[in-house]
């Protein structure tokens, strides 16, 4: 290898180098703006109600149901000293 070979591969590794690194800016840049401006889509009429549903999964008869259920009986605290 002379010294143009191993110019030009210099020069070729630095300027792909800066190649990748103007890409992985532009990459955040589009990132930040979708992620500013991006409104969540709607596939509820698309998609079966099943794979659309966001939030809680019970119905309030249900947790009705499964109403917490505390001990009438009064905590001797002195024990913990």
């Amino acid at each position: 290898m002379d010294i143009d070979q191993a110019s030009t591969f210099l020069v070729g590794s630095i300027l792909v180098g800066m190649g990748f690194i103007i890409l992985a800016a532009a990459a955040t840049v589009i990132n930040i703006i979708f992620s500013k401006y991006w409104h969540p889509v709607n596939l509820g009429s698309i998609l079966p109600k099943a794979l659309s549903q966001t939030g809680r999964f019970a119905t309030e008869e249900e947790m009705a149901r499964v109403a917490p259920q505390f001990d009438k009986k009064p905590v001797d605290l002195s024990k913990n000293k």
